[in-house]
């Protein structure tokens, strides 16, 4: 029998089903031509695949957790499995967290489970926006994608918050008792703020079920809506960002086919991701809230640590300065004011700002599908990474207490360290950050003009030279080929007084200041040595891209 010219058809009631769904709803030539996409290959574009399977683990978790949690604040007397705490009064929710615990066949894995994926996925949250920011993929056209980003990484720090919050435990409780001081600090509003959330005077009966509705349904529900907006639909409709290489440009894309390559590649990476929370979860204990006990307004702990995600602001809290401001006679307290609102409201702010403040300093209006080398922008990498030492320190600054009892040094020592690093931190890891990446740039020029050292050693003449081969063109590319500039000059080297008018301006004069720092070390494409006229590469399309135009070839 001979085949078809066009190929084996599908079975009739396939192809009759496909046609009637197609004739109702459409998007058959839509779907054609997104199983045609191409996917980078990259590592680290799975950051982003890992936060989303963390948070499908979260969903299903959830929903067996759902079935067996009580919301209540009523209280009752313990009588279960957990002999330590029989006979103690308590809250139904922290019973019924108890009885999950010890009770309900596999509860305690799944309640893990739930709290490792959520551990991972902020993590891969944050990850994924860093590669995001050093590569420079948040330009346009992903400005809005990048903006969605941050919404997300903040719904999912409160997220977190409220759900560790609601087994009604005495370190949740700590935790609940700060966000009521918070709330108490801001003025004005403050004290109906606080009272509406927990109902009347703290601890109140309904702030479990009110932080239950918003943890299962609100915050869910919002970020159902936002992920598949950021990781599918801005995604798909502009082609995926890559790596300079052999070969690459902003028109561009290398990768594999949706289908069948990516498809199958991302299902078993599901299968990872869920296993790697369920070995986390049997291995190493999270969160053991029958050892705290029910919450007691009247106790306290020592070495009280929230989860990672919240520990910055715990920081920020501890080494702040005892500092209050009276106001007509108010009191306005600012050493809680400035580290739970300020300092927050800053980095959630600058972070969702920077795109537009990167256009603005850098003059840059071009679309970018091809990422930077982190190198090549000494600016922009040292000041992500002074970033990422101020979260750090203060992250650090959570355990002031924990690090002082085990190293036996005063707590004041500790709360002062942070203090001066704080502000002296982010400083020094910009400048170290900006000769590495200068460093590497010349290392980089060093690599193309006189190859890569082989260790082979020669001595045709009674000396001994080491042996040195050029750059494979693969090599070569990321260093040599052109690709459209990060940034403009917006003023001349040496140009005492800008003509425009406008830079006449103190806002006009700091963004020229900015710009010429910004773009003073910028790397450019390394010229290959004689002889290797061979290797080199064409200059990148100029700049103006047409986003439509944008599709991606699958290798």
């Amino acid at each position: 029998m001979v085949a078809d010219r066009k190929g084996p058809r599908a079975p009739k009631a396939l192809a009759s089903t496909a046609k009637a769904i197609d004739e109702r709803f459409g998007g058959a030539a839509w779907a054609r031509k997104s199983m045609r996409k191409a996917f980078p290959d990259h590592w680290s574009f799975m950051l982003g695949e890992i936060a989303l399977y963390a948070f499908l683990v979260i969903i299903l978790t959830g929903v067996f957790l759902t079935l067996f949690f009580v919301p209540s604040m009523e209280e009752v007397v313990y009588d279960g499995s957990y002999t330590k705490l029989r006979g103690v009064e308590m809250s139904q929710a922290y019973a019924s967290a108890l009885r999950i615990s010890f009770d309900v066949r596999g509860g305690l894995l799944v309640r893990q489970i739930h709290h490792w994926a959520t551990i991972l996925f902020m993590a891969a949250i944050v990850v994924h926006m860093l590669r995001h920011f050093f590569t420079g993929s948040f330009r346009k056209p992903r400005e809005l994608n990048w903006l969605v980003g941050i919404v997300l990484f903040m719904l999912v720090m409160l997220n977190g918050l409220f759900g560790y919050s609601l087994p009604d435990d005495l370190l949740s409780g700590t935790g609940l008792r700060i966000l009521e001081g918070v709330l108490l600090a801001v003025p004005l509003v403050g004290t109906y703020a606080q009272m509406f959330l927990f109902g009347g005077e703290y601890p109140g009966d309904v702030i479990i079920p009110r932080l239950y509705v918003i943890h299962v349904l609100l915050i869910p529900g919002i970020l159902a809506a936002l992920i598949p907006l950021h990781g599918v639909l801005m995604t798909w409709r502009v082609t995926h960002t890559t790596f300079p290489g052999k070969g690459a440009t902003n028109r561009t894309q290398y990768g594999y086919p949706f289908f069948p390559v990516f498809i199958a590649k991302t299902a078993a990476f599901i299968l990872w991701v869920f296993a790697t929370c369920a070995i986390l979860a049997t291995l190493f204990q999270i969160n053991p809230i029958w050892l705290y006990g029910p919450y007691d307004p009247g106790a306290i702990s020592s070495g009280s640590q929230p989860d990672w995600y919240m520990g910055w602001l715990e920081g920020a809290l501890r080494i702040m300065p005892a500092w209050e401001w009276n106001v007509m006679g108010h009191t306005v307290a600012l050493s809680v004011l400035i580290p739970a609102l300020i300092v927050p409201g800053i980095l959630f702010t600058g972070l969702a700002l920077y795109p537009w403040l990167e256009r603005w300093v850098t003059g840059d209006r071009q679309i970018h599908h091809l990422l930077d080398r982190p190198r090549d922008v000494p600016a922009r990498t040292g000041l992500g990474v002074a970033g990422v030492v101020w979260f750090g320190v203060l992250w650090a600054a959570g355990g002031n207490d924990v690090i002082a009892d085990e190293f036996n040094i005063p707590l004041y020592w500790t709360t002062w360290f942070f203090r001066i690093t704080f502000i002296l931190g982010p400083i020094l890891a910009y400048a170290i950050t900006y000769r590495i990446c200068l460093g590497l740039q010349q290392r980089d020029r060093a690599l193309v003009e006189h190859g890569v050292e082989t260790g082979i050693i020669r001595s045709p003449d009674g000396g001994y030279t080491e042996v040195e081969r050029h750059l494979h063109p693969e090599e070569a590319a990321p260093i040599t080929d052109g690709r459209p500039p990060p940034a403009i000059v917006l003023a001349r080297p040496g140009q005492e007084r800008p003509q425009a008018p406008g830079n006449r301006s103190l806002p006009g004069r700091l963004r020229l200041a900015l710009n010429r720092h910004f773009t003073a070390d910028l790397a450019k494409p390394a010229e290959l040595p004689n002889g290797h006229e061979d290797q080199k590469r064409k200059t990148v399309e100029p700049p103006g891209t047409n986003a439509a135009e944008d599709q991606g070839r699958s290798r």
